[in-house]
């Protein structure tokens, strides 16, 4: 039997069956597990959450003279009962970019540990904890439907050593993003969005000497990486995820339309419209993320050169749903306006693909830094337009990804 008990009766010797709140407010990546360790209960203890579920079968019971909240008899009333304490309205409220980034930048880091955790627990030969897994791509898909462009953009913003942990975290963001440009239902977007949270698992399988390899790998150690779709759809398939789009878009990610992929060397129809998804998602995040070997490219870049690619390996029209769900010029884009001066773009306008929300940052006519000052190119009063986007690394200009984010931004 399940019970839902006040946090400050949990005790040592009790079964965690899950935490009643979001992922993020609890110091533990896995919800199920006996509690044996005294430092552990005083976490719990101190922590916001003020309900938690215990399985009696597994663990003690509440001890004598202190009542339960609620009971169900089977562990698969749980999903029914969680989340009834969360006001769904507010929580996918449409917000600002703004007003989201700040929220956006504590899923980000949450997500970030629950990805480390994940992949540290594999490494060990442990399976992936899926419910923690669903609980932060479910996080990662709020984000995205209160504003698509906040979560996206931080989740770019990763180090070369964070790579492998936040692409997975990127990834999951993009697939949910294009999924609802492709007008999928909200229930194939969240899906979506947890196959591109675990698409990359079989990385833990793959040496990290060859994963952090800072030069040209060897055709040896290529075929070692070329193996970790395998390798992670049967992690998956261990820890009973039995997803067919998790299981699918794991397996498929690095295949082409022209069938010159990996590992099937799959083509055309054969393909699925989620493993093409995929593939656009984690090319994006990999060419615009700093890598040990070489340095992101810029957002307006990276689609410029995908768009390259089209013609044989990847979806045309899903493509251009890609784009669409970015904008021409991504949020982060360093781009000159007719006026001469160069801004970063902050946020995309709802009327033009081509008409961001910008902030001026630098003068190509006085070389100097300007004030900052927000434009809303859309507006029919504004006289200015964009003339190209522009190289960052050529300007040098230290501060770019702080100055479109308002966060402060660790060096990458």
């Amino acid at each position: 039997m399940l019970k839902k008990i006040a946090t400050r009766d949990v005790r040592l010797g009790m079964y965690i069956q899950a935490f009643c709140g979001s992922w993020m407010e609890h110091p533990f990546w896995r919800s199920k597990f006996v509690l044996t360790d005294p430092a552990d209960l005083r976490l719990v203890h101190t922590c916001s959450i003020q309900e938690v579920w215990i399985d009696v079968a597994q663990g003690l019971d509440v001890a004598e003279g202190r009542a339960a909240l609620d009971a169900v008899e089977s562990p698969e009333q749980i999903e029914a009962v969680q989340g009834l304490d969360e006001a769904i309205s507010d929580r996918l409220a449409v917000v600002s970019m703004q007003e989201e980034l700040q929220r956006a930048s504590r899923i980000v880091n949450s997500a970030r540990g629950a990805v480390i955790s994940m992949f540290a627990d594999a490494r060990m030969g442990k399976a992936i904890d899926k419910e923690v897994a669903r609980q932060v791509a479910e996080d990662i898909a709020d984000s995205v439907t209160r504003n698509s462009g906040a979560l996206i953009s931080l989740a770019r913003l990763k180090t070369a050593d964070d790579y492998t942990y936040m692409h997975s975290v990127a990834v999951c963001a993009l697939m949910v993003s294009l999924s609802r440009q492709l007008g999928l239902s909200d229930a194939d977007a969240r899906k979506a969005g947890f196959a591109g949270l675990l698409h990359d698992m079989g990385k833990a399988d793959v040496p990290l000497e060859i994963l952090n390899k800072p030069g040209k790998l060897t055709d040896e150690e290529f075929a070692q990486v070329r193996l970790h779709p395998a390798y992670g759809a049967k992690r998956l398939r261990e820890a009973g995820i039995k997803d067919p789009v998790a299981l699918d878009v794991c397996l498929h990610h690095h295949e082409r339309l022209d069938g010159k992929g990996y590992p099937k060397r799959l083509s055309g129809d054969a393909l699925s419209q989620m493993a093409r998804m995929g593939a656009i998602c984690d090319i994006y995040d990999a060419i615009t993320s700093n890598r040990p070997y070489k340095a992101g490219w810029d957002p307006a870049e990276s689609l410029a050169r995908m768009a390259r690619w089209v013609n044989g390996h990847l979806d045309p029209t899903i493509f251009q749903a890609f784009v669409r769900s970015l904008g021409i010029y991504p949020t982060g884009s360093l781009v000159l306006l007719s006026n001469g001066k160069l801004a970063v773009v902050v946020e995309q306008s709802k009327t033009s693909l081509l008409k961001p929300i910008v902030k001026t940052v630098f003068s190509t006519i006085s070389n100097e830094r300007v004030v900052p000052q927000l434009i809303d190119l859309s507006e029919p009063t504004c006289r200015h337009g964009i003339e190209r986007r522009e190289d960052p690394a050529k300007w040098k200009i230290p501060d770019l990804d702080a100055l479109w984010s308002g966060l402060p931004v660790a060096e990458r």
